[in-house]
């Protein structure tokens, strides 16, 4: 059924619903921008409207708040990505590309001058030795737990998993901190705040979680005719596995590496705490053992006294963090679509 067909069938009951509760949704989102005195007003104008209109009208009250719920989501984010350009906007105009490709001063608050490069080499050094330990790990979990584990592991081990992904961000930071730390510092003589690689092994560990539990998910809806096809050919589990289970999973298994590596991205805390504050560049650059900063790290440690051009420059990271997660999501999208036709027989 189409979507003109889907509104013309709607009823005179559900379209009065639906346009008196969007009238007083939508002057409850402009009296927050425009007149936030009246929003409280409003908003309870809008509960109390929605509470008697369920008592009189269940179903049509209902289809309207699934319509609010599913379309908020959209107006959500166009407000996150206008308020972020908007914000960034200062800085843009006043550095240029420096702000993404500029050399020695990096950050300069007094003189007023930005450049993201550390920020972003941070991030992306981070997110690699996370991916690498995150990545294999995880689809290794995921195979054992799916594919291998007897009934009595797995039902210890799955819930163990989903656990771990439940401990907050400032916990796994602060472990690292107080005892990764302290042994790379012994044995390698390394900075007393911290390094790139010890982030990202906290940030690995940290999205582990998430990757077996997507993967193992995409593995365990892999169809069962599949894998006795290839045993009834005389492949063993084993082979079945990696020649049968794993390419047919491979969309969701990509899907959970995306967003393992997405979270390590944007994860905040872990790096904040791990991290020293310095804005400048490992010496060498290649050394994965030295000490800078990530986008999210900025974030957390500056806002609170950011004002004027420095307060635009970290909305200015906001954006390339953004833009990167969405880069990471239409990435998934493509590589599901493409095997969806592979297996498919598409072309």
């Amino acid at each position: 059924m189409s979507v003109a067909t889907r509104l013309g069938g709607l009823d005179r009951n559900s379209r009065i619903v639906g346009g008196i509760g969007t009238v007083l949704l939508t002057l409850t989102i402009l009296s927050f921008l425009v007149a936030p005195a009246l929003t409280g007003y409003l908003a309870v104008a809008f509960a109390l409207f929605v509470a008697g209109s369920y008592v009189v009208d269940e179903e049509n009250t209902a289809r309207f708040l699934l319509f609010v719920t599913t379309t908020s989501t959209v107006l959500i984010l166009a407000f996150i990505t206008v308020y972020l350009l908007v914000n960034a906007v200062p800085v843009v105009r006043e550095m240029g590309l420096y702000l993404l490709v500029g050399s020695d001063p990096f950050w300069d608050t007094s003189a007023n001058t930005y450049s993201l490069v550390p920020m972003m080499w941070g991030t992306f050094v981070t997110t690699i030795i996370a991916a690498l330990v995150a990545a294999p790990l995880g689809v290794a979990g995921a195979v054992f737990i799916s594919e291998i584990a007897p009934g009595w592991a797995r039902e210890i081990v799955k819930p163990a998993v989903e656990m771990l992904a439940g401990i907050p961000s400032i916990v796994y930071g602060f472990i690292g901190y107080t005892l990764i730390n302290p042994f790379m510092q012994g044995e390698l003589s390394l900075p007393d705040y911290g390094s790139l690689f010890v982030t990202g092994l906290v940030i690995g560990i940290m999205a582990l979680p998430t990757v077996v539990s997507v993967a193992e998910d995409a593995i365990a809806s892999v169809p069962d005719a599949m894998k006795n096809g290839a045993g009834a050919l005389g492949a063993t589990d084993w082979q079945t596995t990696t020649s049968v289970t794993l390419p047919a999973a491979f969309s969701g298994i990509s899907a959970a590496v995306l967003l393992g590596v997405g979270r390590a991205v944007g994860e905040t805390m872990a790096a904040t705490v791990i991290l020293g504050n310095v804005t400048n560049l490992p010496d060498p650059l290649m050394d994965v053992f030295g000490n800078t900063i990530t986008l999210t790290s900025l974030i957390a440690s500056q806002y609170g006294a950011a004002s004027g051009l420095q307060f635009s420059a970290l909305f200015a990271a906001g954006v390339v963090l953004f833009v990167t997660v969405m880069g990471f999501s239409i990435g998934s999208q493509l590589i599901e679509r493409r095997m969806r036709q592979r297996l498919g027989g598409e072309q």
